[in-house]
């Protein structure tokens, strides 16, 4: 079950030491945006960059498990941590964390998701709407983890998430107010179906649109102004 609360965390830019060059320009404050650092295709290597450039992001905790595997000394138990992050406003992002206390699952959790942040298009798709604002997704997308199966399709304006809880955690910390969804296989696994849920997310930055199509869908990626 996800959880309802999202948590923000205050970052304190004095006290980190970068390690790439891509931080070292961050502190310095050579680059301003994280959108620079996507359109670019830099890596993106250390979690206190999306901390330093994306103050709002929001954290929330989908799932925590015990999980065992086998090894020759006998079974080893490990907690699973499925994290979702993002500031409601075009920027998202998954991860997973395994270790052998809660605390450290968590934050390995939300590293892991804050590496993997990606831009969200956002605008209004359904031919029910039309009203070219970003409230909703562009167009039809499908994503996969697993056996699961996530597509999202656009929806007008005050219909809301009509998704599962953890769908709906992912599409509302990435800023999208009205979609439907469709879900095949094991959704019961959180991680995949975080996952499955993100993937279309990040699917819909490989669609081309002509401007004039921008324009009347209300296209936007990233930060709604």
């Amino acid at each position: 079950m996800a959880e309802k609360r999202a948590e923000k965390r205050k970052f304190n830019t004095e006290a980190w030491e970068p390690k790439t060059q891509i931080g070292r320009m961050v502190k310095e404050g050579t680059i301003s945006d994280i959108s620079y650092i996507m359109d670019k295709g830099l890596p993106l290597l250390e979690p206190e960059i999306v901390d330093a450039l994306l103050p709002d992001l929001e954290e929330q905790v989908l799932d925590v498990k015990l999980v065992q595997r086998m090894h020759k000394s006998g079974r080893r138990a490990r907690y699973r941590a499925t994290v979702v992050v993002g500031n409601k406003n075009g920027y998202v992002g998954v991860g997973m964390g395994k270790s052998k206390e809660v605390g450290p699952a968590i934050r390995k959790a939300i590293a892991h998701a804050k590496l993997s942040l990606i831009k969200v298009r956002v605008g209004c798709g359904s031919w029910e709407c039309g009203c070219g604002s970003p409230h909703s997704i562009p167009f039809t997308a499908k994503g996969a983890c697993g056996s699961v199966k996530v597509e999202l399709l656009p929806a007008p304006r005050g219909v809301g998430l009509v998704a599962g809880n953890v769908a709906k955690a992912v599409l509302g910390l990435a800023g999208v107010k009205d979609a439907w969804t469709k879900t095949f296989g094991d959704t019961r696994t959180t991680y995949n179906f975080a996952e499955a849920t993100f993937d279309a997310l990040n699917n819909l930055n490989f669609v081309r649109c002509l401007p004039n199509q921008k324009e009347k869908l209300g296209l936007t990626e990233g930060r709604v102004l």
